[in-house]
């Protein structure tokens, strides 16, 4: 089996939609599967859904993006984001659209060229869920 990694490197400026852009790297990429490496930058609006499932907090102001981790497939990114914002008060959860970075984002992922991840709903979690070959 191929070992490689690909990394892919990109920075997102003022107005960009984070999820959405690392979406479109991923497509224009032609990542099968992946996984985000590292996300350094600021956010002005921050929507995540947090930890019951259900519930989107969107919040507007200054976000340092402290971390960020998730899985890559060409139709889907899951993503989970943790940032603090002036105060240095954290918050996490389940990236939505709608996270818009303020100044700066640097965004580095990692394609695996031998695997292939896909997403099949699961009727025990309510989601679809990663499946890998």
């Amino acid at each position: 089996m191929n070992s490689q990694v690909s990394p892919i490197a990109f920075r997102l400026t003022r107005g960009a939609d984070l999820k959405h852009s690392i979406l479109a790297s991923v497509q224009s990429n032609n990542i099968q599967a992946g996984c985000i490496a590292s996300v350094v930058g600021c956010l002005s609006t921050l929507s995540l859904r947090l930890a019951d499932g259900h519930s989107v907090v969107t919040l507007e102001g200054a976000y340092e993006i402290i971390a960020v981790s998730g899985t890559l497939t060409p139709e889907h990114v899951h993503l989970h984001l943790s940032a603090a914002d002036r105060e240095g008060k954290m918050i996490g959860g389940h990236l939505m659209e709608g996270s818009i970075v303020s100044h700066t984002a640097e965004v580095c992922l990692l394609s695996f060229p031998a695997m292939a991840f896909t997403r099949e709903y699961d009727d025990d979690t309510g989601y679809t869920e990663l499946i890998v070959s």
